[in-house]
């Protein structure tokens, strides 16, 4: 037994040690956990070099990691940012002095450890912007000191975690961006430090808990975006005094706005829009006397603006549009001091405009349109020099326009057509450096185009002055705007000569200056134009010959140079204008022969028209139209014994084919029932698993072709089904199957989707592929996971794609066109591999380097190529414009329509106007939901979607072209990372 001596010098010895550092061994401890956690994700070698066991000494000062500098206990990891993927480790948990913990913006997956929940000192917690999965279901009792918990934007599921709301000192909760179901926990109430709650992003239902009410520490509350929740906005929210940012947009709200939500004397934001709510204004909005974010957008409300709005004098932005309000805007809202986006479009209000609306200074955007608005345009919209958007087309405003206009040089977009407006153009109007877009169509003006030949407007893109009483010559200064691509101006009294500088417009595609009373020659420069495709000169005093030098508008698809005066013979060359369509040259004074070859085959008759001394062929003697009329009836005879002849032989034809197809028809009948399965690889089922799939609670979607169902065949495998409408039940034509069957069932290409089999009978065929998990990039980048689709992870995206489509156009022979390529059609994998789908408008390129002309326009809105719309034209450079708009998809963030905030436009117009079209603009239109973008990247990716967006497909680079382009970006950017 040891001495009461020995025992003193062991307690003495056991409390030094205790006061002492921690020794080599516990450093080596941290260091192994580290170099665990380490291991757990997938990197390169050169990942975090400094996390080495050798150096374990130096733990401290290894990247991302903090220590406590007495006791060297690592106190914060921060590995936020870093393009990490992989999972973490549990063994986090065992870092038991850690307070912060940031993984934050990365591309880690899998289940988020629950050790973390054991970390009792964690104050910090951030794993937003990642792919962890599973649930929350964790007590948190050990976590009471947690003050942060950031989980944004991964793929957690099941409840809300309803321990949280017992963490005395939890400030900032952002569950968002999730899959949580079921309800808010009226639990939620019971928080007592939360300044900031976001549940916003999920698939929570049922009703928000007026508990929430008691939480009165909230200065931020995010509730809204794919949520749906059942009845109204609780009155109780009321209670939430220090409230600052209210967001409840986007979550299937009914009912009418409580009143109670004029209490909020601090909210700075108030987000309604996009719900169902009904009912009026209640007037206690307007004690929010510190408002200056207000959007009810998009809902059912009626009535007036309230007076109470008078009082909200900190307001910068009232969105109202897509409502039901009635009455006049009121003065006081011209009235208010800093008030900057007035946004009312889309409801019925009526009478004048405020007289004073902008003289406060302040006003950007302005769109009134769509409404029953009546008086004159108010004369200080621009008295700040700010005004950028100015939209009142569609209502009944009249008067002229006001002066100030021609001196507001901050416009980029005007929209007033369809009005009644009167009186000139202001002076330097059209001029203007800033403008792009100017639609002044549908109204009265009158007075002519002014001549400014010093001014250069090099962003006016689109001029639409058609249907006014405008008169006088064009001026030669036309030719100053170098961008534009649409000069309409039909409907007008423009007289004199077309002047010979329509000939620079090199990017001009649409010109129309029909029915006006223009006189002279056409001017030989418009041949110049090497990207028109639209030119019409009809119903004009035009005269002469039409220039040979036209011809050389080598991509003009529809000519129309009817109704004026025009002599002597059509010239042969115009046949040789591929792309030429569609031409009328009817009632003009031609002469001589029809040319016969090119293009001239393929014109109808009636384009022709009421040119008296023109003739069809040499058969048809140039004469006097007495003459023709005596040949035409002595030719009566045998033309009515052609036609009795072809009536006989259509009669016996659709005889025989009533006989073939009753005799057919039970031999169909017979067979229709039998399956005939044609696999591409070997299977593993047969076809009666297939048909099997065939139920309706399995359609994952519906296309243009059938319908797709997903299926599990007996060896567990998924497969997608898709169900095509029948040859045999009458098709008159198959709906993409033989496109699809001959292109997929040989190709072998990792980005494109397999096809494993064919399933048919007389009746159903069915395309059996291998199954995507994760749906299309469409559905993926547009739906509320868009931010979980990071930069990295777009750009891999992006490239193959264009992979996938490479090999379509380069490396199959012969070579075939999609035609329909956009972000529903690029399916992902389990891991997000991009594999290109849906070829049910794919087509064999049959002559090599040449275009194909299609019968109908085939692909979808906003991804169709310009040429393609107007002329049917295609080739591989469709295709190239389609996939640049994809690419334009996964910068921004948004779709191709519809999603712009502006009737009528489209992304790649969307994306000129914010940019200017140069690659620093970039900045201008990234998808907010990134972080962390390196901007040289995004910069020489938009540059990539500017090439394969040009107008002129000759100008668009090859898929082959871009891939190396997109993966020089990717080296470019590892080097200098490296």
């Amino acid at each position: 037994m040891a001495s009461p001596t020995a025992r003193a010098l062991l307690l003495l010895s056991s409390l030094l040690l205790s006061l002492t550092p921690p020794s080599t061994a516990s450093l080596r401890k941290q260091a192994s956990v580290l170099i665990s956690i380490k291991r757990s994700f997938h990197s390169s070698e050169s990942f975090l070099p400094s996390w080495n066991p050798s150096n374990h000494a130096s733990l401290c000062a290894w990247d991302g990691v903090r220590c406590d500098a007495a006791m060297h206990v690592v106190l914060a990891l921060d590995l936020s940012n870093l393009n990490i993927s992989g999972s973490l480790s549990p063994v986090i948990g065992e870092l038991k002095g850690l307070t912060y913990l940031s993984v934050a913006g990365n591309s880690l997956s899998g289940l988020f450890p629950s050790s973390v929940g054991k970390l009792a000192g964690l104050r910090h917690l951030n794993v937003s912007n990642n792919q962890f999965n599973g649930t929350l279901s964790w007590s948190f009792s050990y976590m009471a000191e947690l003050e942060v918990l950031d989980a944004y934007n991964n793929d957690f599921f099941g409840a809300l975690p309803v321990g949280l709301s017992k963490l005395p000192k939890l400030r900032h909760l952002d569950l968002g961006g999730n899959y949580f179901s079921g309800t808010i926990p009226a639990a939620y109430g019971g928080f007592r430090a939360l300044s900031y709650l976001s549940v916003a992003g999920n698939d929570l239902g049922g009703f928000i808990p007026p508990e929430l009410g008691n939480v009165t520490t909230l200065k931020q509350l995010y509730l809204g975006y794919y949520n749906e929740f059942d009845g109204g906005i609780p009155a109780e929210l009321g209670s939430l005094i220090d409230l600052v940012h209210l967001d409840l947009s986007s979550c299937g709200l009914e009912g009418e706005i409580p009143p109670e939500l004029g209490n909020l004397k601090k909210l700075d934001t108030l987000f309604l829009q996009t719900n169902q709510l009904t009912g009026t204004i209640p007037p206690h909005l307007g004690n929010l006397s510190s408002l200056r974010y207000l959007d009810i957008s998009n809902n059912a409300l009626t009535g007036e603006i309230p007076k109470e709005f008078a009082e909200l004098h900190q307001l910068s932005l009232l969105h109202m549009f897509m409502n039901r309000f009635h009455g006049e805007i009121p003065r006081f809202v011209a009235e208010l001091p800093n008030l900057e986006v007035l946004k009312l479009w889309q409801n019925n209000f009526t009478g004048a405009i405020p007289a004073e609306l902008g003289r406060n200074g302040r006003l950007r955007e302005v769109d009134l349109s769509t409404n029953k608005l009546t008086g004159s345009v108010p004369r200080f919209l621009c008295y700040g020099r700010k005004l950028e958007i100015l939209i009142l087309l569609k209502n009944f405003l009249f008067g002229s326009l006001p002066d100030d206009l021609g001196d507001c040089t901050t416009l980029l977009r005007v929209r007033m057509g369809q009005n009644y407006l009167t009186g000139s153009l202001p002076k330097g109007f059209l001029y203007l450096p800033e403008l792009s877009l100017l639609e002044l169509q549908n109204n009265y003006l009158t007075g002519a185009m002014a001549e400014e030949t010093a001014k250069k407007p090099a962003k006016l893109v689109q001029l639409n002055l058609s249907n006014n009483r405008l008169s006088g010559p064009l001026p030669s200064s036309i030719g100053n705007f170098s961008s534009l691509q649409m000069l309409l101006l039909s409907g007008n009294q423009f007289t004199g000569e077309l002047p010979s500088q329509l000939g620079v417009l090199k990017h001009v595609l649409k010109i129309d200056v029909s029915r006006n009373n223009f006189s002279g020659g056409i001017p030989p420069e418009i041949g110049d134009c090497i990207s028109v495709t639209y030119l019409d000169l009809s119903q004009n005093e035009l005269i002469g010959p039409i220039p040979a030098r036209l011809s050389q508008a080598r991509v003009l698809s529809y000519l129309n140079l009817s109704w004026n005066h025009l002599s002597e013979s059509i010239p042969q060359d115009i046949g040789s204008m591929k792309s030429l369509t569609s031409a009328d040259f009817s009632h003009n004074d031609f002469s001589g022969r029809i040319p016969e070859t090119g293009q001239f085959a393929y014109f109808n008759a009636s384009s022709f028209l009421a040119n008296p001394r023109l003739c069809r062929s040499a058969s048809d003697p140039c004469s006097s139209s007495s003459k023709d009329q005596h040949h035409g009836v002595k030719s009566q005879l045998p033309g009515k014994l052609k036609l009795l002849f072809a009536l006989g032989l259509l009669t016996c034809s659709l005889v025989f084919a009533i006989t073939v197809a009753i005799k057919t028809q039970s031999m169909m009948k017979r067979n229709s029932r039998s399956w005939r399965l044609t696999a591409f690889q070997k299977l593993e089922f047969t076809s009666e698993n297939i048909v099997e799939c065939l139920k309706e609670n399995c359609v994952i979607g519906r296309g243009g072709a059938g319908i797709v169902y997903r299926g599990t065949t007996p060896n567990g495998e998924q497969v997608a089904v898709k169900r095509l409408l029948g040859i045999g039940k009458g098709s008159t034509h198959d709906n993409g199957l033989s496109a699809e069957v001959q292109t997929l069932g040989k190709i072998r290409h990792r980005n494109i989707v397999r096809l494993l089999a064919f399933c048919s009978n007389k009746e159903t065929n069915l395309l059996v592929y291998e199954y995507m998990h994760n749906g299309s990039l469409g559905e993926a980048l547009h739906g509320k996971r868009g931010g979980y689709l990071n930069w990295p992870m777009r750009l891999r995206i992006a490239t193959e794609a264009a992979r996938g489509l490479s090999y379509l156009h380069h490396d199959c022979c012969p070579p075939i066109l999609h035609r329909d390529v956009k972000s529903n059609n690029i399916l992902l994998d389990l891991d997000f591999e991009a594999h290109v789908a849906d070829f049910g408008l794919a087509k064999y390129l049959r002559d090599t380097g040449a275009s194909e002309c299609m019968s109908a326009i085939a692909g979808s809105y906003g991804y169709i190529a310009p040429e393609y719309a107007y002329t049917l034209k295609v080739d591989e450079k469709s295709d190239v414009y389609s996939y640049g708009v994809v690419l334009l998809e996964l910068i921004t963030g948004k779709r191709p329509v519809g999603d712009l905030g502006e009737e009528g436009l489209d992304i790649v117009q969307w994306a000129r106007m914010n940019t200017n079209w140069h690659k620093e603009g970039v900045v201008n239109i990234m998808d907010r939901r990134l972080i962390d973008v390196p901007m040289e990247e995004a910069m020489q990716v938009f540059f990539v979607a500017m090439l394969c967006v040009q107008e002129h497909s000759v100008e668009r680079p090859k898929m082959r072209e871009v891939v190396q382009m997109l993966e020089q970006t990717k080296q470019s950017h590892y080097a200098r990372a490296h």
